[in-house]
């Protein structure tokens, strides 16, 4: 055990984290006022299903050894985290535990990132039960297929297929967290159906000051993401930071270009979005470009995620808050980006088509990102139309308009009532009838800034 890389991986988890209610923050401050509560309850729900079924069984389908060539682990092998605490329990040089709890924050921003797709108009308990679900039949085989090496978590232990057999590069989780989670959400949204008035109303954020800290925040914890996934404080976590840093500031220059060209002018959200489109593509490639690749790498996925919000306009699906066209669009481009600008001189040491490695590890990449978005999206179909045929998923159309914080949670993102003194001392019954939203159409999602 080395203890400079045990504190760099304990350190790396808790930033990613953060970077969970960091999206709750950044989602929450995109919808209407009357549905923020909501929004924000998805992210932090995600948070304690996902850690609970980590900790029972997901972490042994993801890592344990492989029991269906290369599809999914054994979940006995570390069932409720068996045998874990011994101190010669080891992942490269840090305590198999460190390396439990780091792979536990990622599993849970995964499931966070969906909800964004389904704004205002699904249930909390469906929701609830969607997560659990989804975590246990997509996320924890795809963290197999993509994160597992051979004899990492196990001497004689077998991994997954895109890691060992396929050789697709994905240092942090371009596939198994973006690509994974952006096709779920493209799933679910048509699973749902549109928000009623979508196309017609304008459904603006509503508040822009709670998107920006949201989006620092993401991109502050993004840094244990990506550098941390070096799994050590080594050359391969500096070149990693550094890369983050570049493809990220690029990729909010090349959003707001975009936006100035086809609008006449930046704005706060697209520098927002541009942060995030940024850091999702250099995600999978952080270990394998150089800085400059990683700036070209940044900037078109800038560009081309701004582009691709619009997307959802002209095909007719509602994608509330485009986890589509940021993360789905955003990871197919820094996953396949690898076959172009990777670099023999980064630690992957893997020449893409720009720097004389042919084809060869194109098509890698290519099958590795569309057998994840394949996947995915089939098994959410199946997860969504099932729970909506049974229990419901989507909410009343009389209380999506009332709003779904009161109609779900029985309270208010911000009181309007209690000023000039009066009693704070609501019931839930009374936030349920009394504390409605200041207007029914205040903004919600980032339409009406990008149609």
């Amino acid at each position: 055990m080395d203890t400079g890389d045990t504190a760099w991986v304990l350190t790396s988890a808790a930033l990613v984290l953060l970077m969970t209610p960091g999206l709750a923050l950044f989602y929450g401050g995109m919808v209407r006022s009357k549905s923020v509560l909501n929004m924000m309850m998805m992210s932090f729900s995600a948070l304690a299903v996902v850690t609970v079924l980590w900790v029972l069984y997901g972490y042994s389908m993801a890592f344990g050894d492989d029991v269906a060539g290369g599809l999914v682990g054994n979940p006995a092998d570390f069932i409720g985290l068996k045998g874990l605490m011994d101190p010669g329990a080891l992942v490269f040089t840090v305590p198999s535990l460190a390396f439990v709890g780091f792979q536990a924050v990622f599993a849970i921003i995964t499931v966070a990132l969906i909800s964004g797709a389904i704004a205002d108009r699904a249930r909390f308990v469906p929701w609830l039960l969607f997560a659990a679900v989804w975590a246990t039949v997509v996320y924890f085989p795809v963290a197999h297929w993509v994160f597992a090496f051979d004899g990492v978590t196990g001497v004689d232990f077998s991994g997954g297929w895109i890691a060992n057999n396929l050789k697709a590069l994905d240092f942090a989780g371009g596939t198994a967290v973006h690509i994974n989670a952006g096709a779920a959400g493209l799933a679910l949204a048509l699973v749902l159906g549109r928000r009623k008035g979508f196309g017609k109303e304008a459904m603006r954020p509503h508040n822009l000051p709670l998107v920006m800290i949201g989006a620092g925040l993401l991109w502050f914890g993004w840094f244990g993401f990506n550098a941390g996934s070096a799994v050590g404080a080594n050359v391969f976590a500096a070149v990693a930071w550094v890369n983050t840093l570049s493809a990220t500031a690029a990729a909010m220059i090349g959003w707001l270009v975009v936006e100035q060209i086809r609008d006449g002018r930046p704005t706060s959200l697209g520098a927002a979005s541009g942060i995030v489109a940024g850091l999702v593509a250099i995600t999978p490639a952080a270990a394998a470009l150089n800085p400059v690749g990683s700036l070209a790498l940044g900037l078109v996925a800038g560009a081309l995620c701004a582009l691709a919000v619009g997307l959802k306009y002209r095909l007719g699906y509602d994608d509330s808050l485009d986890v589509v066209g940021v993360h789905l669009v955003g990871g197919l481009w820094g996953t396949i980006g690898i076959g172009l600008f990777a670099t023999a001189s980064a630690p992957a040491a893997v020449d893409g088509l720009f720097y004389g490695g042919g084809v060869d590890q194109l098509w890698r990449q290519v099958v590795g990102a569309g057998a994840v978005l394949a996947f995915s999206f089939v098994a959410t179909t199946i997860i969504g139309v099932a729970i909506s045929r049974t229990i419901g998923f989507r909410i009343d159309e009389e209380l999506e308009v009332e709003g779904i914080d009161a109609a779900e949670h029985a309270e208010s993102g911000y009181d309007f009532t209690s000023s000039g003194g009066g009693s704070l001392g609501l019931t839930s019954g009374h936030l349920a009838t009394s504390a409605r939203p200041a207007s029914p159409t205040s903004p919600s999602s980032k339409e009406g800034a990008n149609a």
